[in-house]
């Protein structure tokens, strides 16, 4: 036993002494739970990719439990591992599985938490051999050194022979039996040759005796943030201005100007009607429209439609109790047809009849005076019959009445047909907040400061992204300014390959300076 000790100790000597090393490639540890029992022990890892790592622990404890060796826990242990890395190789989070091999001699011990209850009145001494699973996380102490806590369990067989006592010869029989065995441990890590204080340089400089050659451009990453993500609404909206963020929702009174309103949709009903009609001007091509827009949000899990805005207005034209009606029944015409088109509830509709639209017609006047030089005089007694009589009713007769009906026939004609519409049609939406935006977003806002442990938290806060494409070029930048090139070179090539193109200029620069 002795012999193999010997062996492996130099074994495990030449790999660290020979190994050609890069980035926190080797590490050496030590579990301090196996130090409480008085166990020496070493832990040497090596680095085989971005997010995998494979290793050999080592523990040996030569003596007795106590002088007068009426309790014996002398043992050899030898567990190879390997360990997957969720981040980077010694960054958080890390699963693992491990195979078991321990020759022992225990007898007279009394083990915590109950376990191996039948060593306490007799002496083994034996192999075992097991197959173990564990999970683990590691925090960074400095350049050289990470804090890890693992734990996980094993299955396995061991075959022993049994003594009366720990320090009798008595033989009892031999025994091979399955076993289960909790697995833990507190290390203290070592890293060779340790994390680098500063962004290290792609390559040296070779300076030649006569020429030099020319050194490499310095590396400036490019990182910028993202755009919120609002859901398939946001995206509609771009070609819709019909649609708007519920936050511009404003409930209706006739105080305001609609027709001044250019996102809005019109759907427009024959003289004196309600019945909506597909046929009628261009109503059949909006109605489509809007139910396709509606339709989409609705089938959308990241957007939501909050309210449909429909506001119908009648003419000036006729008695005011008969184009109240008028109003909101056009207005209740367009609701049933989206309803019978889609299933949405009525809690979804701001429907409101708006009446006569008498400041709709105003504000046309005025427009029509600066506009048509011919009729501004005319215009402006309309304008002040309107500013000036309070009843609707009484006003209109005036307007009726005007230059023997003549400025009346022209106000039928060229600015009371657009009247005869549903008015004013808006969708209105929310959309789920885009938390991963916002963390890329304050984390590209430490990478472009100096300073090195806003890095590292730009590191931290990318890495809770980092299944989230548009953080790879982000976190590629945490990783070079944080000391890991290779794990920066992943990050743009993936990012570079989605499209990003803040990566791709990054790659650029990195294959500009190896060449």
């Amino acid at each position: 036993m002795h012999y193999m000790v010997k062996n492996f100790i130099l074994t495990i000597f030449f790999c660290c002494a020979f190994t050609d090393v890069h980035s926190q490639q080797v590490t050496v540890s030590n579990n301090l739970l196996y130090d409480a029992w008085l166990t020496p022990n070493m832990r040497v890892g090596y680095r085989l990719a971005p997010h995998w790592s494979v290793g050999m622990t080592a523990g040996y404890r030569p003596w007795p439990t106590d002088d007068n060796a009426t309790r014996k826990l002398r043992h050899l242990l030898l567990s190879p591992s390997f360990r997957y890395w969720r981040d980077s190789v010694n960054v958080h989070h890390f699963y693992g599985a491990n195979i078991i091999y321990s020759h022992y001699n225990v007898g007279g011990v009394k083990f915590p938490l109950g376990l191996y209850k039948s060593v306490r009145n007799e002496r083994r001494q034996g192999d075992l051999v097991a197959l173990g699973v564990f999970y683990g996380y590691s925090w960074p102490l400095g350049r050289f050194f990470n804090f890890e806590a693992m734990i996980g369990a094993a299955l396995g067989y061991t075959w022993y022979d049994r003594y009366e006592c720990a320090h009798c010869g008595q033989f009892l029989g031999r025994t091979k039996k399955l076993f289960a065995m909790p697995q833990a441990a507190l290390n203290i890590v070592f890293n060779i040759p340790g994390r680098p204080a500063k962004m290290l340089p792609v390559q040296e400089p070779v300076v030649l005796p006569v020429i030099e050659e020319p050194q490499p451009e310095p590396f400036e990453p490019v990182v910028r943030a993202v755009p919120d993500f609002t859901g398939r609404a946001g995206q509609l909206q771009k070609e819709n201005p019909v649609l708007a963020h519920v936050s511009q929702y404003k409930p209706y009174d006739r105080t305001r100007i609609l027709r001044r309103d250019k996102n809005a949709l019109y759907v427009h009903f024959p003289l004196a009607k309600s019945e909506l009609r597909t046929d009628f001007r261009e109503n059949k091509n909006v109605l489509e429209r809007i139910v396709d827009i509606t339709r989409q949000i609705m089938a959308d899990t990241t957007s939501s439609v909050k309210v449909i805005q429909i506001i119908g207005l009648a003419s000036i034209e006729g008695p005011i109790a008969g184009n109240e009606k008028l109003g909101i029944n056009r207005a209740l015409a367009l609701q049933h047809y989206v309803q019978d088109q889609l299933q949405i509830p009525d809690s979804l509709f701001d429907t409101v009849g708006g009446g006569e639209a008498w400041a709709e017609f105003r504000d046309q006047l005025e427009e029509r005076i600066t506009m048509e030089p011919q009729h501004s005089e005319e215009l402006q007694q309309a304008l002040n019959i309107i500013d000036g009589e309070s009843d609707a009713n009484v006003r209109e007769q005036k307007l009726r009445r005007m230059n023997g009906g003549r400025t009346w026939k022209y106000i039928k004609e060229q600015i009371l047909s657009d009247q005869r519409n549903s008015g004013y049609v808006r969708i209105y939406y929310d959309y789920v907040p885009d938390k991963a935006a916002k963390v890329i977003n304050e984390a590209s806002e430490l990478l472009t400061t100096d300073c090195s442990d806003c890095h590292h938290e730009a590191l931290r806060l990318l890495l809770t992204v980092r299944h989230d494409e548009r953080a790879l070029n982000a976190l590629g930048v945490a990783y070079w300014l944080c000391g890991q090139p290779d794990e920066a070179l992943d990050c743009f090539r993936r990012s570079a390959a989605n499209g990003n193109v803040d990566a791709q200029e990054n790659l650029r620069q990195l294959e500009k300076n190896h060449q």
